[in-house]
C-alpha cells in the first residue's frame, strides 16, 4: 500500500560496484552529509534490481530494515527511480511516495537433515540439477494438491516479484495489493494441463522433492542457492515487512499494471 513519506533527515547513500554506480556515487558525495546505513533513517541505493535486492536482504539479515530510495543504474530497474545527478536527492526523497512489499519466509530442508530459514523478496525457486526432471509433490493449505509434478522447477512469487522470472515462465502479474502469491511450474511435463495457481498468500505452501537421490532439486531464494533439497516450506512473512520509496507517478503498482500492456 502507498503512504506519503514522513522526513526523512539522515540518509545513507549505496552504490554497487559497476562503473557507472560508482561514478554516480562520486556524483552524489557532495549533496549532503551522508551516514552509514546503521545510523540512517533512510536508503539511497545506486545500481539496479539485483543491487537493491541485496541491500534489502542486508537489511533483513541485519534485523534492521529502513525505507530504501533507489536510482536505477542498472539495466530493467523495476524497483528503482530515474537517476539525475542534477536532482536534489534529499527532496527527492522526502517527496517519494511509500510501497510495503511483504517478502516469503522460507524453511529449507536439505538431504542430511538440516534446515535453512530464508528470506525472498522476488521469488523462490525449486530447480532441477541434473538432466532428470524433478519430481515434486505440492501440498497447499495442509491438502496435498498435485502428488507428482514432473518438471524443470517450480517457482513461489511475490507480487513484487510476479514480473521477474515468475513472467518469464508464463506466470500471472501480481497487483502489490493482492495478497496472493503465484504457483508457477517452469517446463512442466506432468500433469500437462496445469498452468499454475495463484493463491491467498495466507496458505502455507510445502514443496517436496520425490526421489532427491536420483532426481536432486537446487533451492533458489532470491540470489542465494542451496542445493540438494528435500523439502521446503514458504509463507508469507508479514513481519519483514520491506519499505521502497517511488518518485510520484513512479510507483511500483503502475508500473506493474503497466507491464501487462507491452505489445513489442
Amino acid at each position: 500500500m502507498a503512504s506519503t513519506s514522513p522526513t526523512y533527515q539522515r540518509l545513507a547513500l549505496l552504490a554497487s560496484d559497476t562503473l557507472r554506480a560508482q561514478e554516480a556515487h562520486e556524483a552524489l558525495q557532495s549533496q549532503g552529509d551522508w551516514v552509514p546505513l546503521a545510523e540512517a533513517d533512510a536508503a539511497v541505493v545506486l545500481g539496479g534490481d539485483g543491487f537493491m535486492l541485496q541491500v534489502l536482504h542486508a537489511m533483513l539479515d541485519a534485523g534492521r530494515v529502513i525505507p530504501a530510495y533507489g536510482m536505477n543504474l542498472g539495466t530493467v530497474g523495476f524497483l528503482m527511480n530515474r537517476y539525475d545527478k542534477r536532482a536534489a536527492i534529499a527532496a527527492r526523497v522526502n517527496k517519494a511516495r511509500r510501497w510495503t512489499i511483504s517478502p516469503l519466509r522460507v524453511e529449507a530442508v536439505t538431504h542430511d537433515g538440516q534446515i535453512h530459514v530464508l528470506n525472498a523478496i522476488n521469488e523462490l525457486s525449486l530447480l532441477r540439477e541434473t538432466r532428470q526432471t524433478a519430481k515434486i509433490e505440492v501440498t497447499v493449505g495442509e491438502r496435498v494438491r498435485i502428488r507428482e509434478l514432473v518438471c524443470d522447477g517450480v517457482l513461489v512469487a511475490t507480487p513484487a516479484g510476479s514480473t521477474a522470472y515468475n513472467l518469464s515462465a508464463n506466470g500471472p502479474i501480481l497487483p502489490l495489493d493482492s495478497k496472493m502469491l503465484a504457483l508457477t511450474p517452469i517446463s512442466p511435463f506432468r500433469p500437462r494441463r496445469w498452468k499454475g495457481a495463484i493463491l491467498p498468500d495466507r496458505m502455507k505452501i510445502i514443496l517436496k522433492v520425490l526421489d532427491p537421490a536420483k532426481r536432486p532439486v537446487a533451492a533458489v531464494a532470491d540470489q542465494k542457492e542451496l542445493r540438494d533439497i528435500s523439502e521446503v516450506r514458504l509463507q508469507i512473512a508479514h513481519d519483514c515487512d520491506l519499505t521502497l520509496l517511488f518518485d510520484p507517478g513512479q510507483s511500483l503498482e503502475e508500473r506493474i499494471v503497466a507491464e501487462q500492456f507491452i505489445t513489442e
